[in-house]
Order: structure tokens, then sequence, then C-alpha cells
């Protein structure tokens, strides 16, 4: 469970709620293949070639896992625009591989038209930053995040004309 936060209101907090509706589906098809795996031993004494009830423990600790991978998604941070920097989350091991970008090291920030990689630029000439994907973020969210860095970090374009 996340902890509760001092001052939310200093903070934009991003997660990965893009990538979670296949998670949801494949929890529920999962589920579904449970159900009717069980329904089919009640006839399994009218038809012994029915498979065995146990065989819906498989399917039953992969959707569990499904959907605990999906409420992870929706629930805990890729991205969190804070006022010391930008918080960047891992998928695997978030808090020990948590990375903070400051404000200070970023000199401009670009969006493809896609809104789909924020690149940070360390230096003027663009030769050092970071390339974030923006894909697991719902596509809805992803221009809250480009006028929020907008507003931040000088952007020269965040849609080409």
């Amino acid at each position: 469970m996340p902890r509760p936060l001092h001052s939310p209101e200093k903070e934009l907090r991003f997660t990965r709620s893009g990538q979670a509706p296949g998670f949801w589906l494949a929890a529920a098809v999962l589920a579904s293949v449970t159900v009717t795996l069980l329904a089919c031993a009640l006839y399994r004494d009218v038809n012994p070639q029915l498979p065995h009830p146990a065989w819906a423990i498989l399917p039953l600790a992969l959707a569990l896992l499904a959907g605990r991978t999906a409420v992870r998604l929706t629930r805990h941070a890729y991205l969190i625009l804070t006022p010391l920097g930008i918080e960047v989350f891992p998928f695997f091991r978030p808090a020990k591989f948590m990375r903070l970008v400051p404000w200070a090291e970023i000199s401009a920030a670009e969006m493809d038209a896609n809104l789909t990689l924020l690149t940070l630029h360390h230096d003027a000439q663009r030769s050092c930053g970071l390339h974030l994907s923006l894909a697991p973020i719902r596509a809805d969210r992803r221009e809250l995040l480009a006028k929020a860095v907008a507003v931040r970090v000088f952007m020269p374009s965040t849609r080409p004309s």
C-alpha cells in the first residue's frame, strides 16, 4: 500500500494505468476459464473424459497474478512531478531503482507528435539526456503531462504545427 503523502498539492502523479486494461482483461478471461473448468467437474460422472477440477488451479493462479499486476499498475506511480524534479519509477523494484531528475539539470524537454516519448535534455547541445516512454500512461493524461513539463521547462513545441 502506498504511503500517505505529506503535501499532495505540490506534486503530480502519473501511473501506468495505460497498461492496466490488458491485465484486467487477462484476469477476467482466466477467471472465466477457471469457472468453466470447475463447471465441467460437475458433469465428470456423466463424461469421465472431461478435465479434472485440479486443472482449474493454474488459470486461477494466473488470474490472481494478472489482477494483482493490474492493481499495481493502476495505483503505483510511474512519473511524479515534484518541486525538486521528475521522479521516475521503473516497473521492477521501484523503491530501489527510482531516479530523480532535478529541474536544474534539465535544460530543455521535447515530446514527439504522438505524445508517446518525452526527452529531457541535460545540455544546450542536446547531446545527453533521458528518453522516457509515455506509452504506460493513459493517452488522456499525456497531454496534461506535456503541459505540466512545458510550464516548468521551456519546451519549443509539444506538437508540430
